[in-house]
């Protein structure tokens, strides 16, 4: 098949851990990549936001086509709205332009969703959408601080109708596109997001430790990812604080992530509220923000840590749990969306409330406190990880899902592993 991957924000080739640069891009990217090598032709169409950006980028046999629409900088997502239609318009004609006509197109997030359809009224190309994160479930947790218009709603409402395939990343998604949305189930996937074995693999501890000058016998508790309020990053501060003060334990907290290679918080304006948060906490001298890193080095961040805890107040999926869980470290998260799926509670790790650094703490000293239970989770977690959440299994996934939409082969009516998934979210949810 010929395979148009639209993400009109996240760009396969950004380095993740900004504000608008995480599990998207790695999503598109890790897709895009293994979709290659199966032997499908797959164009990526990202917003250009940067001048000197050329106008097709080879990613290991990928074409990363950067789209002119807006100016060519780098803008928070929520002021792109005005500019899909430029996005889609210039969609239109490199697909007319095109020999070899595409066979689908897989929009992410609502705003190539909104291209997406403009281009399937025009030429008739099946378009299959992953939302990532859903407007009403956003505006749910954050309120006034939402920087998206209401439009966002209408145009979600209509993807949801005239979406040939809607992918739900675990069953709360899919539940939400149901209550919120009302969806049609017959419609939606579920496919999770993953990891790839190369990338993410055990390491020995100390030689992490040693490798990133980290202290060899401290309790390490690491946060990695997008350094925005809704991540909780200072919900798990206060849990290394009152695992401090009312359990004894001290910890070290490592933080990655942010703006840019050295934490600054003129990149990153929310480093400064974080670090009031662990003066008043108590732990300031225990916690040390790291400043964004390549994929190539965090299996060396995730195998150095006692634990992973991420605790945001909502989240579509959150591909970290399965990297750390990847790199057999237990993991400790909020108890919502994706993660309430990926961690299997008391088995890979467990899950905590999204704003209750008192919880978070007690299972912080249960860890500290029992490095065997620590690393049968930690080994729960490795086996887990490889059975379900590897990126060739979600491509395998996504492939069947176009072939059927596109009414190419002889796709099944539902992939085998959206089956499996709803088997077991029937357990998890339980």
């Amino acid at each position: 098949m010929k395979i148009a991957i639209i993400s009109e924000h996240a760009s396969p080739l950004a380095v993740a851990g900004g504000v608008d640069s995480g599990g998207q891009n790695i999503y598109v990217a890790h897709v895009a990549r293994q979709l290659q090598r199966s032997g499908h032709q797959v164009d990526v169409f990202t917003r250009r936001d940067r001048a000197l950006l050329p106008a097709i980028s080879n990613m290991d046999g990928v074409r990363v086509i950067h789209v002119p629409a807006g100016p060519p900088l780098q803008l928070p997502k929520e002021q792109l709205l005005p500019y899909m239609g430029e996005f889609s318009d210039f969609l239109i004609g490199f697909f007319r332009r095109e020999r070899t006509p595409y066979h689908v197109m897989h929009a992410n997030f609502f705003m190539s969703g909104l291209a997406g359809l403009k281009v399937k009224r025009v030429l008739g190309v099946p378009l299959v959408t992953t939302f990532h994160a859903l407007g009403r479930v956003r505006r749910v947790h954050q309120g006034s601080d939402d920087g998206f218009p209401d439009e966002r709603f209408d145009i979600e409402d209509e993807l949801v109708r005239h979406s040939d395939a809607i992918i739900a990343e675990c069953p709360q998604d899919e539940a939400d596109l149901v209550e919120l949305y009302r969806a049609d189930p017959v419609r939606i996937e579920i496919v999770p997001c993953g990891f790839d074995a190369e990338e993410f693999h055990p390491l020995n501890r100390d030689a992490a430790r040693h490798a990133l000058g980290w202290p060899r016998k401290a309790f390490i508790v690491l946060q990695l990812g997008r350094i925005v309020q809704r991540k909780g990053i200072d919900n798990v501060i206060r849990g290394v604080g009152v695992l401090k003060s009312q359990h004894g334990i001290d910890a070290r907290l490592y933080v990655v992530g942010g703006n840019s290679d050295t934490p600054n918080e003129f990149a990153t304006p929310e480093i400064a509220r974080l670090r009031g948060v662990a003066r008043e906490a108590g732990v300031e001298p225990a916690t040390t923000f790291v400043g964004r890193r390549g994929r190539e080095s965090l299996r060396e961040f995730y195998s150095a840590a006692n634990v992973f805890v991420t605790t945001p107040w909502y989240e579509p999926f959150g591909i970290t749990p399965v990297e750390a869980m990847a790199c057999g470290t237990p993991v400790i998260g909020a108890n919502v969306g994706g993660i309430r799926f990926s961690v299997r509670e008391g088995e890979t790790g467990w899950l905590v409330p999204p704003r209750d650094p008192a919880a978070l703490a007690m299972r912080l000293a249960a860890l500290q406190r029992d490095p065997a239970l620590a690393r049968r989770m930690g080994e729960a977690g490795l086996a887990r990880a490889q059975a379900e959440f590897t990126w060739s299994g979600v491509a395998e996934s996504l492939q069947a899902i176009y072939g059927r939409v596109a009414d190419v082969g002889t796709a099944p009516a539902r992939s085998d592993s959206a089956q499996t998934l709803r088997s077991a979210a029937g357990g998890a949810a339980r």
